[in-house]
């Protein structure tokens, strides 16, 4: 079969499944890889491999096996260091090993946003038992987040108002971190305006930032986000310079490509840099309604070495989550036909195809597009809220 270049994905979830349709309709070969079969990128992928992404026998081998032109993670619970080996041992790392290994962890590249690179972040401190916790807290100063290093999509994050609740948040942490180290973060909680993601892509002629996205979290999880969001010209130039210092930073022995979602909070003209995805972002999911090119365009092509315009425009548009609110294994979905007529037809809907169901998971999302972000902002919740799962265990 002819392809342009074989692509190893790491992390098959649905960020991953776009990240493949972008990169299949760029003459890609993408083999889908994730610690359970059927994953949502694989159901599109031309090939697929299970297993533990942790196991780092396991990564070696099949890295070595299909011996790809550009491997690509889309998790964090990776083991890091066995990607380091195999980028010195002339494997193309994406966006490269310094950013993957840095990343994973909200210790490292919180460190290297405050200490090297001299960014504004909030007040934050580490922990590995409980009476580490107490004591961090006493620097942050109350309310405060904790937060495990390694997890993502918000698991295991708390927000604790008074010193009684340290305990129950700790417990809380430990419960769904990933990977294998007890460590979480405190920090102080920053009282803002509003948060954003930068979607910032490093590609082979520079950087090119996307309109920034705005977006709203529970129990830090993205809920919905949307785009353009209102920033002054003062604000958003800090954002850029701040992005751009980072993901150059992360180059590391690699190229550096590809496309990072860039968290900051905003309090009025004050930037502050909360944390960095070196791959496609959930609130980014935006994209697909509001740029000609989504943010998986914008990947596929910064990671191939294709062209990136100098400049991304975006429509007014917003995503909202369809949640799950339960386990379940047997079930389908009803109200499509509800969803898709919503503000008169200016309504998407994506779902992802997970095989089953867990409280509060992302089982799609709903898309709209109107004269204002806030107008499709309230479409797509009548959307996302006109899908329904239905169990039949």
């Amino acid at each position: 079969m002819p392809f342009t270049q074989k692509i190893l994905l790491l992390g098959s979830g649905e960020l991953g499944r776009e990240f493949v349709i972008s990169a299949k309709r760029l003459g890609a070969y993408v083999i889908a890889c994730d610690a359970y079969e059927n994953a949502p990128a694989m159901q599109v992928a031309d090939a697929s491999e299970v297993f533990s992404m942790l196991d780092g026998n396991a990564l070696r081998a099949t890295i070595e096996k299909h011996q790809p032109d550009l491997i690509v993670p889309e998790i964090e619970a990776i083991r890091t260091e066995v990607l380091g080996e195999l980028e010195a041992e002339g494997f193309n790392v994406v966006p490269s090993a310094k950013a993957t290994q840095l990343t994973m962890n909200r210790d490292a590249i919180r460190d290297m946003a405050a200490d090297e690179l001299g960014l504004t972040t909030s007040i934050y401190g580490y922990a590995e038992n409980f009476e580490g916790v107490c004591a961090a807290a006493q620097e942050t100063g109350f309310p405060c987040l904790i937060k495990p290093v390694m997890s993502s999509s918000g698991k295991g994050q708390s927000k604790v108002d008074h010193a009684a609740e340290l305990e129950e948040a700790w417990n809380y942490a430990v419960a769904n971190m990933r990977g294998d180290r007890t460590r979480v973060i405190v920090e102080q909680f920053v009282d803002f305006d509003y948060e954003i993601t930068l979607l910032t892509v490093r590609h082979k002629a520079g950087i090119t930032f996307c309109p920034a996205i705005g977006h709203r979290q529970e129990r830090g999880d993205y809920q919905e986000s949307w785009q353009p969001t209102p920033m002054s010209s003062a604000a958003i130039a800090k954002a850029q310079e701040m992005a751009a210092k980072v993901v150059t930073a992360l180059q590391g022995n690699g190229k550096g490509w590809g496309l990072f979602g860039v968290e900051f909070f905003i309090r009025g003209e004050e930037v502050i840099f909360s944390e960095l995805s070196p791959r496609p972002h959930d609130t980014g999911m935006v994209t697909l309604v509001s740029q000609d090119l989504t943010e998986f365009d914008l990947h596929a092509r910064a990671i191939m070495g294709l062209p990136v315009p100098e400049k991304v425009a975006a429509l007014s548009s917003a995503s909202a989550v369809i949640l799950a609110d339960r386990d379940g294994g047997d079930f389908s979905f009803d109200g499509l036909h509800d969803a898709l007529t919503t503000g008169e037809g200016n309504c998407d809907v994506r779902l992802f195809g997970k095989p089953v169901t867990r409280l509060y998971r992302r089982m799609g999302v709903a898309l709209a597009r109107a004269e204002t972000p806030d107008d499709a902002r309230s479409l797509a919740r009548q959307a996302a809220k006109a899908v329904r799962i239905v169990y039949r265990d």
